[in-house]
């Protein structure tokens, strides 16, 4: 499975699903609300990350929950700047979170490894372009519109094959602007435009649309609210808060990287990442059990059974 799972050029190759911890600048994360908005605390929270087991941390500095209105520029900048910088400094492979070409550009001047762009540079016309001049990595993630009205736009037939449909558009148009393929990464969007049901059948769909898509796929599945609908008991309950929904989040990272995801998105990391390296364990047990004449493979008499 590993060797499906993908490289991303530019990024360090990792030879298990990869896990991305998240640092929200922001005051009004869904997730964190605010805990991180403060530059030391946020370049403090990455380095815990790292140390939990995160391999690189996604630096946001705009709140993309549904409802969400935009910062404006400088704004952003000040917010993500000296947080890239920060973590950078340290040795962190770092990814910047924006929508905006000139935040990507400043970012990876700062030492930004990766562009995780939710709009897949649709909103705003220069991010592709600034993406290929620097030949850096690139997510692509399916995305219908801005988050204040994107629960509007949750319509589908077959959700799974729309999606597909709609980033091979998205990644044509990265690679016609220049964006070398072997330095993209897709992501499917869940809660984007998306209701619990269409979430999960994504997340059901991990295998095939990382075949069908052909490049490393990224899973941020992380205490989003599909999450917290399976969670709630009883038809009428309420869904568990944000913070509350880690260990549901480390069982997407797990079927992930069982199915080969190039990496998971996650707020709290110690669990994903103890989760995809039992899953890559699992892999090589699996591998080693179907390896022609390894003991006790099927159609070796005796040899299968624990003694």
């Amino acid at each position: 499975m590993s060797a499906l799972r993908g490289q991303v050029a530019g990024l360090p190759e990792w030879d298990r699903c990869a896990v991305m911890g998240v640092v929200n600048v922001t005051p009004d994360s869904f997730s964190d609300g605010g805990k991180w908005f403060d530059t030391e605390a946020a370049i403090k929270h990455g380095l815990d990350l790292v140390a939990e087991g995160a391999d690189l941390v996604d630096v946001g500095g705009e709140s993309t929950r549904p409802g969400a209105t935009r910062v404006d520029e400088a704004e952003e900048l000040r917010r993500v700047l000296p947080v890239v910088r920060g973590l950078v400094e340290e040795g962190v492979v770092v990814s910047v979170d924006t929508m905006r070409a000139s935040v990507a550009e400043q970012a990876l001047d700062a030492g930004a490894a990766l562009v995780n762009d939710v709009s897949a540079g649709q909103a705003d016309p220069a991010m592709i372009p600034a993406v290929a001049a620097a030949g850096a990595p690139f997510v692509v993630m399916h995305w219908r519109g801005q988050s204040v009205d994107m629960n509007s736009r949750a319509v589908y037939g077959d959700v799974v094959s729309e999606v597909i449909d709609e980033l091979r558009g998205n990644l044509d148009r990265a690679v016609s602007g220049g964006i070398a393929p072997e330095r993209i990464v897709v992501d499917p969007g869940l809660g984007f435009a998306k209701r619990a049901e269409h979430d999960l059948a994504l997340v059901a769909a991990t295998g095939r649309l990382r075949r069908e898509l052909g490049l490393p796929l990224l899973v941020a599945a992380s205490r989003k609210r599909f999450l917290g609908r399976v969670l709630a008991s009883g038809e009428d309950a309420s869904p568990p808060p944000a913070r509350e929904r880690d260990a549901a989040t480390a069982a997407v990272s797990a079927l992930a990287a069982r199915e080969g995801a190039w990496a998971v998105r996650v707020h709290e990391v110690r669990a994903s990442a103890d989760a995809v390296r039992v899953a890559h364990a699992v892999e090589r047990a699996d591998s080693a059990h179907a390896a022609p004449g390894t003991p006790g493979t099927s159609g070796t008499p005796g040899t299968g059974r624990a003694e």
